[in-house]
C-alpha cells in the first residue's frame, strides 16, 4: 500500500534547500535606527548558503547531460559547497570527491568524510599554481569516468540560483522594503545573483562588498584592479584573490575592508545579544550591514546573509588558546563600541 502524499511536507532534502527566514538583529537595529535583517541561510538542510549554489550547480549539470545516472560530482572547496554538494548528490544517487586545503578547519574536513565524500586534502596554493585544489579537482574530474567538476567559481549556474531564489525571497520577505544588501565574496555567487535581482526590481538598492583583509575584491570593487594587498585574515570561505565568471557583472555600489578584529567582536556580539552562534563569514557580512545602514543614513532595511553556524570553526573561533596566537580573544565589545568601530571602516 503506498502511502499518502502529504501536501505540506517537503519532497527530500533538495526541496528543503531556500525559503529560509530573516532574523532582525534586535541590538543592531536599534544601535543604528534601521533594520538589521539576516537571512538565515544556516538553516538550510546541509547548514549553510552554499546549499543553493550546490543544487543550482548539480541540476543545472543534469539539465545539460553534464551528470548522469551513477556519475561523480568533483570539487575543490574550502568546505560548505563540499558538504552541500556532497549532500545534494547523496540525495540524486551519485557519488562526490571534495579536495580542500588541508589548512581548513578539522569539523569540516571531518564532516565531509562523515557524510560520505572520497576527501582529497591538499596543501594551500595560490590560485595561479597548478597545486591550488581548484586545479587538482579540475584534474580528477577529467581522470575520473562520468565525472562532472562542479566548478563552483566560473560556473555561472551558481549566481544564477541565487538570482532565481534568493533575491526574490528576500525582495518578497520584506514586503520590496529593502533598501541595501550587504554580502561578502568566496566564489561571488551569492552577492551577483542576489544583487542583479534586487537592482532589477529596484535601481535604488545599495549593494555593498564586505571584504576581509588580504582579499581582493575591496580592491576590484573600489579600484578597478586587483593590486591592493593588506595582510591576511581567520575568514575561511571567503576572500577572494581574482574576478571568478560569477564575480564579473555584479553590481556593487561601495565595499568595505573588515579587519578580525571586528569579525570576532561582531560574531560574539551576535552570540551574546541576539543568541546566534554563527562562523566567521557572518561577522564580516553583518559588519558590512551595519557600515551600509550607518552610510545610508536611518529608516534603512539592509539584509545580509548569516551564511552557517559557528559549530564548524569552534575549535578555532570559540578555542582561547588559538585566538590568543592570532591576538584576537575577544574583547566583548559592547554595542556602542562595536557601532562605533564599524563606522571607522
Amino acid at each position: 500500500m503506498t502511502a499518502p502524499h502529504l501536501p505540506k511536507a517537503l519532497d527530500g532534502f533538495c526541496a528543503a534547500v531556500g525559503n529560509t527566514p530573516l532574523i532582525r538583529l534586535r541590538r543592531l537595529s536599534e544601535a543604528t535606527g534601521c533594520e538589521i535583517l539576516g537571512k538565515a541561510e544556516f538553516l538550510n538542510p546541509g547548514g549553510s548558503v552554499k546549499d543553493r549554489a550546490a543544487l543550482g550547480i548539480i541540476e543545472d549539470a543534469e539539465a545539460k547531460g553534464l551528470l548522469k545516472p551513477g556519475g561523480v560530482v568533483v570539487e575543490g572547496t574550502a568546505g560548505n559547497t563540499g558538504i552541500g554538494l556532497t549532500q545534494v548528490a547523496k540525495a540524486k544517487g551519485y557519488r562526490c570527491i571534495i579536495v580542500i586545503p588541508d589548512d581548513q578547519s578539522r569539523e569540516k574536513i571531518d564532516l565531509l568524510r562523515a557524510l560520505g565524500a572520497e576527501v582529497r586534502t591538499v596543501p594551500p596554493a595560490p590560485y595561479k599554481e597548478p597545486g591550488n585544489y581548484n586545479k587538482v579537482a579540475a584534474r580528477v574530474a577529467e581522470e575520473t569516468p562520468g565525472a562532472f567538476w562542479a566548478n563552483q567559481f566560473d560556473n555561472t549556474a551558481n549566481a544564477d540560483f541565487h538570482y532565481r531564489t534568493t533575491g526574490p525571497e528576500i525582495w518578497e520577505q520584506t514586503d520590496g522594503r529593502v533598501t541595501a544588501f550587504a554580502a561578502a565574496v568566496g566564489t561571488g555567487g551569492t552577492l551577483n545573483g542576489t544583487a542583479r535581482y534586487l537592482k532589477e526590481k529596484s535601481p535604488d538598492v545599495f549593494t555593498v562588498c564586505a571584504d576581509p583583509m588580504g582579499a581582493a575584491m575591496w580592491s576590484w570593487f573600489t579600484h578597478g584592479h586587483l593590486d591592493i594587498d593588506d595582510g591576511d585574515s581567520i575568514a575561511e570561505g571567503i576572500g577572494q584573490g581574482r574576478v571568478t565568471r560569477n564575480v564579473e557583472g555584479t553590481p556593487v555600489d561601495k565595499a568595505y575592508r573588515v579587519p578580525d578584529r571586528i569579525l570576532i567582536e561582531t560574531v560574539y556580539h551576535l552570540l551574546n545579544e541576539e543568541g546566534l552562534f554563527l562562523g566567521t563569514s557572518c561577522g564580516i557580512n553583518v559588519a558590512g550591514a551595519v557600515r551600509a545602514a550607518l552610510e545610508k543614513g536611518k529608516g534603512q532595511a539592509v539584509v545580509t546573509i548569516l551564511c552557517d553556524g559557528a559549530q564548524r570553526y569552534q575549535s578555532r573561533l570559540f578555542n582561547d588558546e588559538w585566538l590568543r596566537e592570532k591576538d584576537l580573544r575577544p574583547e566583548h565589545w559592547s554595542t556602542a563600541r562595536l557601532v562605533d568601530e564599524i563606522a571607522k571602516l
